[in-house]
């Protein structure tokens, strides 16, 4: 008995031991990705720069939380490399309204908000328009939400 107890408990350990580092990676279940790029191709230092969204180009791209992200310009692709969680959006972009009612939805570049200096992208106007009814609350309940569901399949929720 006490070597079977042994062999389990060594099992234990060693299978947190190889979870922790796996969940605390970023990919594409974490990340939206469409199309090989992270919030579709879209630059995401350009809604802080511009004011818009803009397409990234494939010559200017760089790899954050395991997933490929395109910028418009050098000097975009050296902004978000600087300081990539200053730029990225939040829950990984997916769409924050999605994320506060537990789900994660693809989104449309063109829904999308920064408040208090951080981006929110929404899935469709619909979306957006409740996100902008009262972005606080729908931060609030997201921020709640998004710890149970990051590492979760978008087809699982």
């Amino acid at each position: 008995m006490p070597i079977k107890s042994s062999v389990l408990a060594v099992g234990l350990a060693l299978s947190a031991i190889v979870t922790v580092p796996m969940t605390a990676m970023a990919d594409e279940i974490t990340n939206f990705v469409e199309e090989g790029y992270a919030i579709r191709g879209t630059d995401p230092v350009a809604y802080f720069t511009e004011g818009k969204p803009v397409a990234g180009k494939k010559e200017y791209s760089t790899q954050y939380q395991d997933v490929t992200w395109l910028f418009s310009s050098a000097e975009n692709l050296d902004k978000f490399k600087k300081d990539p969680a200053k730029y990225a959006p939040q829950y990984g972009g997916w769409c924050a309204t999605g994320v506060s009612f537990g789900v994660k939805i693809p989104i449309q570049p063109e829904q999308w908000k920064i408040v208090d200096g951080k981006l929110y992208l929404n899935a469709h106007a619909g979306a957006q328009r409740h996100f902008l009814k009262d972005p606080n609350a729908s931060i609030a309940r997201a921020n709640e939400n998004w710890p149970t569901i990051i590492h979760t399949p978008e087809a699982d929720l």
